[in-house]
């Protein structure tokens, strides 16, 4: 979402000037209204079904809401006033004295209106309106779970499951919202036969049936005397009169909570809480939605369904572009694409500012320019080539990627010419849409030309960034082998004279006897990236990786960056644990929590540490564990390994398949101790891919690993024959600012500036001002001490961002979740994890 101060929009053919986008509507969050428009307009698909037809009243925050200790005003507002734009769709609803005029919230320009003028909560009836304004039957029965003193969301759940076995005795099976307040909403769709004097009377007598059945933990009257202990089943929202917050708007609480649907397995999760706004715009970018089957009917009038042609409220929508106001090449692109379906950028009308000078279609040697590939997750995963020639990108599709050896090309398939822009473009394409899918930029730069031959050969040395997909520089022939125009093959050539190829090392020097291995490196993926092969699925672990090597009874662990770890984890190097021959292992250190799940945040309070009393201390508060997972190098290993024996007799294993690594992995574990060491194999997980994700995602889990059965180790490469399926999408940053707290925080910090490195700079990549425990803030201004500048280190930070910024020099690493990455290269919604100190800032690259 666009932060600046004003912007005009186009939202469904409706203009609309969107203001004060920097103002912060949450401050203890420091949640703007630029993020308020963004997550409306990604759950409007969700919410407004939800809202349809229905007379909404407003809680409005038009100054923010506050914090905690001090709350901002609020008020309600049912009536719609006289500026209120002639397009939004509304209804006369006739009370006994009175009359008011509410707005329907049936379409994503309505939805972002409210948005501007900071109306957070919606709050509609359980019956519809028809297209006369006539009140029509309910079409909904809802039951407020409220926890009294001393009872939580556990005892809510509780009854919302008794409350769901006498509704599924009489054919409705409810869904579960949790409130984002206190408690929980239960939703049951209706046929709408019934007047709602009918339902509330139901509503009522199930209340009181569950409180004669349930006595200690159910109350249904509402006198507070009664509630310590129990919950209320609050009946009353089914009257004709009542209005209950809609699923899926926000709360206008000290942080952006939503009224969520959620499963039922989630209900029974023992880590069930309310979810934030980042939460559930992870949630809905999946496309799942658990209330639709309660808001399925009645929400095809005056607006009808939103479905997925809504905008995003970041960008001016345009009409269609005219393939002939912009560069012939492009005509194809833009015959593709509607620019109000998709966020891909779309071309300038005439000449494109900033591109190259056209060249001749024949000329020998053209001078090169810009290079992008991007990762691309369609219905099949490819990579897309994109060169400038021309003042457009050309681009060509690689379903198997580029090519790593000269020994083997790959197919490469011509597709339409790009726009100059699409060389910044990361983000996700529509369902529907042409090429739909996620788009993110595996590597980019540029690249020197030697010969360019259109429809006939292509030579060039493309230079990537430093941690791209590269891996430096490769000169790459892209050669037209068939009768389709379409129809290429991308092959990897050896150096022109004159350069040298740069290189990641493919190892690290150690002091240690055994051979040195820099960590192979997985890729982020989808569970479309191991739909075919043979694949091992492991779980991924929270913490650190570590390269462990044994050598005459010495034990070293090594972070992936090369720094020494030993000191810092003792109890993992202790010679107790491991085999008396030599070996090179990979895993991940980790912490666990008291009900034995990685903790990440408790890893934070063991890292960094070197002195012998400081890692005493830490190591009795926070003890940590070994997960093993590959076997490199193995002396006590004998038999049929590809590659030769040292001269100690020791076998190195990096050569065969990972099946067979497996199987020397399970004889090393033999030589393990049984009990009492921290040291620890990760299994292989031997069921159905899906239901390891849901197991993975019900115990609190990173994810899951899905690693080739016939991958070799390639050590310091990034490869996709490792996958790592992550159920939240993270992100390593380098902080290169901070802007002071305010409210609950004043005195600290209220969020930190973050970026990733480009060239001698950062590319700034957002704010995060969420996620922090007391202790982390202290913490982190801490660790900044002494690292202060006077001037930016980021190339391009925007200045509402920058107004009020301290300024560090970018040294330290951190982690975050994040939901996606925007147009302009900015995390929506970026959560703090805790710092990478195992990782410098020339590890970082973009996710």
């Amino acid at each position: 979402m666009a932060t600046s101060q004003k912007e005009r929009v186009n939202v469904e053919g409706h203009e609309l000037t969107l203001t004060n986008l920097g103002k912060i509507i949450y401050p203890e969050t420091g949640t703007t209204k630029a993020e308020v428009l963004e997550y409306y307009a990604a759950v409007a698909p969700f919410l407004i079904p939800a809202a349809a037809n229905r007379p909404a009243t407003r809680k409005r925050w038009v100054h923010g809401v506050g914090t905690t200790s001090d709350p901002g005003p609020m008020f309600f507002q049912k009536n719609l006033d006289d500026s209120t734009p002639p397009w939004v769709p509304r209804v006369t609803i006739q009370h006994r004295e009175h009359s008011n005029v509410y707005p329907l919230v049936n379409n994503l320009a309505t939805l972002t209106w409210l948005a501007q003028i900071a109306a957070l909560e919606i709050h509609v009836p359980q019956w519809q309106v028809d297209a006369d304004g006539t009140m029509l039957p309910p079409d909904r029965l809802v039951l407020d779970l409220d926890p009294g003193p001393g009872t939580g969301l556990p005892e809510c759940a509780e009854v919302a499951k008794l409350a769901r076995s006498i509704l599924q005795d009489i054919g409705l099976d409810p869904v579960p919202v949790t409130s984002g307040s206190k408690g929980i909403h239960l939703y049951a769709g209706l046929d709408g036969t019934r007047k709602w004097e009918q339902v509330s009377a139901f509503a009522h007598e199930l209340a009181r049936s569950l409180e004669a059945d349930h006595p200690d933990l159910v109350v249904s009257d509402m006198k507070k005397t009664l509630r310590n202990g129990k919950v209320l089943v609050d009946w009353s929202q089914n009257s004709g009169n009542k209005t209950t917050i809609v699923p899926y708007s926000l709360r206008g609480r000290a942080h952006p909570m939503v009224a969520a649907p959620r499963t039922w397995r989630e209900l029974a999760s023992p880590k069930l809480e309310h979810l934030d706004f980042t939460a559930v715009m992870k949630r809905v970018k999946e496309g799942k939605d658990p209330f639709a089957a309660v808001a399925a009917a009645k929400n095809d009038d005056d607006g009808g369904s939103p479905g997925a042609a809504g905008v995003s409220t970041a960008a001016v929508a345009s009409t269609a572009v005219a393939a002939t106001a912009v560069n012939p090449r492009l005509a194809s692109y833009v015959d593709k694409r509607d620019p109000q379906r998709t966020p891909e950028p779309f071309p300038a009308v005439g000449h494109q500012p900033g591109s190259r000078p056209l060249q001749a279609d024949a000329e020998p040697n053209p001078p090169g320019g810009i290079f992008v590939i991007q990762e691309h997750h369609a219905r099949r995963f490819h990579l897309d080539f994109r060169l400038e020639h021309n003042g457009v990108l050309a681009s060509w599709a690689l379903p198997r990627g580029v090519p790593d050896t000269p020994d083997k090309n790959h197919l490469a398939v011509r597709t339409e010419d790009h726009p100059m822009e699409y060389a910044q473009f990361a983000g996700i394409i529509p369902k529907g849409e042409y090429g739909a899918g996620t788009v993110s930029i595996w590597d980019s730069g540029e690249f020197e030309c030697e010969k360019w031959r259109d429809g006939k050969e292509v030579i060039a040395t493309l230079t990537g960034k430093p941690g791209g997909g590269l891996h430096g520089t490769r000169r790459f022939a892209l050669i037209h082998t068939g009768e389709s125009p379409s129809q290429w093959l991308i092959h990897l050539m050896k150096d022109k004279p004159g350069h040298r190829a740069v290189l990641l090392p493919d190892s690290r020097p150690q002091s240690i006897g055994t051979p040195s291995y820099a960590p192979m490196l997985a890729t982020s993926g989808t569970t479309a990236d191991v739909s075919s092969g043979d694949w091992l699925f492991e779980l991924k672990w929270d913490g650190f990786r570590a390269i462990v090597s044994g050598s005459g009874g010495k034990i070293r662990l090594t972070s992936r960056s090369g720094i020494d770890m030993t000191p810092t984890y003792p109890e993992l190097a202790d010679p107790r644990y491991w085999p008396d021959h030599d070996f090179v292992a990979d895993g991940e250190i980790v912490a666990l929590s008291k009900n034995g799940r990685p903790s990440f945040e408790l890893l934070q309070k063991r890292m960094n540490l070197f002195k012998p009393g400081d890692v005493e201390r830490a190591r009795a508060a926070v003890p940590v564990h070994l997960m093993v997972f590959d076997l490199l190098y193995d002396a006590g290993s004998h038999g049929n390994a590809e590659k030769g024996s040292t001269e100690k007799g020791g076998a190195d294993l990096t050569s065969l398949p990972l099946s067979e690594r497996r199987d020397r992995l399970a004889a090393f574990r033999a030589k393990l101790p049984a009990k009492g060491s921290p040291i620890h194999v990760s299994e292989v997980l031997e069921h159905d891919l899906d239901d390891i994700l849901a197991s993975a995602e019900e115990l609190g889990l990173e994810g899951v690993m899905a690693k080739r059965a016939d991958s070799r180790y390639q050590p310091g490469r990034r490869s996709r024959s490792w996958i790592k399926l992550k159920l939240e999408r993270t992100q390593e940053v380098v902080v290169g600012g901070w802007r002071p707290g305010a409210g609950a925080r004043l005195g600290t910090i209220g969020a930190l500036l973050v970026g990733i490195p480009d060239g001698d700079k950062l590319r700034y990549a957002g704010r995060v001002g969420t996620g922090f425990k007391d202790w982390q803030l202290r913490d982190i201004l801490k660790r900044m001490q002494g690292l202060d500048r006077p001037d930016s280190p980021f190339h391009d930070i925007p200045a509402e961002d920058a107004a009020t910024a301290h300024w560090v020099s970018p040294e330290l690493v951190g982690e975050v979740t994040f939901g996606d990455w925007t147009g302009t290269e900015r995390m929506r919604h970026p959560v703090w994890r805790g710092w990478r100190t195992d990782k410098s800032p020339d590890d970082v690259e973009r996710a």
